[in-house]
């Protein structure tokens, strides 16, 4: 049985290797070389890179792209979990409104994107509106800052929010609900006693799939942001592109992508098996 299991999980082991691992190991080293006067890379070996890294510069970046992404998270979870818990009680309507969840993903997301730029710019949608209404005299700067940044952020990554947290929410009984209500709870405590601590395990996962995607982001932060909003996303993609600097933009990347793991690995310590 040692055997036969080997086999068959040799083929997913060399697919992780080629190109999972091997990527990464090529990434750090990477780190180790020197940017060419003109782009590329070569030697002197050093540890520049990783001290770059450090730089209170960056360090306020990363600092700024974990907010970014914490308070993303937060509203994407406010947003969805009343949503979820909806479409988990929806009954036979219950899959039409999960196909409205998941259809912005049928429509590119460069292509929502540029949607939101159109709607927020100052001769867009909103601005012409709040104009010709008479609420305001001048356009509002609703695009090229970090609020819209977080808007476009919240949009994008919503749905990875609702469909852990409908998972979760349809799997809970009804009668747990139906007692609540009997031994005299109001719904208000029925919703904290019972439907939050039965929902947790939906609530982490949420939590996790929109948080890490966030903190990596580049496009939204590219675009909503116009270059006045650096996220930790944008910074490894003008190294990676118009600074030519790959040795440090892969210091950057693996640097970003150590952080989450000891993130994970601390909230899988603090939940163990529930934490998915």
């Amino acid at each position: 049985m040692t055997r036969l299991r080997r086999l068959f999980l040799a083929p997913s082991v060399t697919l992780t290797v080629l190109l999972f691992l091997t990527p990464l190991g090529i990434l750090l080293v990477y780190t180790f070389l020197t940017r060419g006067a003109y782009g590329g890379m070569g030697a002197p070996w050093t540890l520049e890179n990783w001290v770059r890294v450090a730089d209170p510069l960056y360090l306020g970046i990363l600092v700024r792209s974990v907010l970014a992404a914490a308070v993303s998270t937060l509203l994407c979870l406010v947003l969805g979990f009343p949503l979820a818990l909806f479409i988990s009680r929806a009954g036979r309507r219950k899959n039409l409104y999960l196909f409205l969840v998941v259809l912005p993903f049928w429509t590119s997301f460069l292509i929502r994107t540029y949607a939101w730029m159109f709607l927020l710019r100052d001769t867009g949608l909103i601005n012409t509106l709040l104009i010709s209404a008479g609420i305001v005299r001048e356009p509002l700067p609703l695009l090229y800052n970090y609020g819209a940044v977080v808007l476009g952020l919240v949009y994008g990554y919503l749905p990875f929010m609702v469909l852990p947290l409908y998972a979760a929410l349809e799997r809970i009984d009804s009668n747990l609900l139906e007692a609540s209500s009997d031994l005299g709870a109001h719904p208000w405590q029925t919703l904290k006693r019972v439907v939050l601590p039965l929902s947790a395990p939906g609530v982490r996962a949420g939590l996790i799939l929109v948080f890490i995607p966030c903190l990596g982001a580049y496009l939204t932060p590219d675009l909503l942001g116009g270059g006045k909003t650096i996220l930790i996303g944008t910074l490894i993609q003008n190294q990676f592109s118009t600074a030519r600097d790959w040795p440090f933009g892969s210091a950057v990347s693996l640097a970003l992508m150590a952080a989450v793991m000891v993130l994970l690995m601390v909230l899988a310590r603090r939940h163990g098996d529930s934490l998915l």
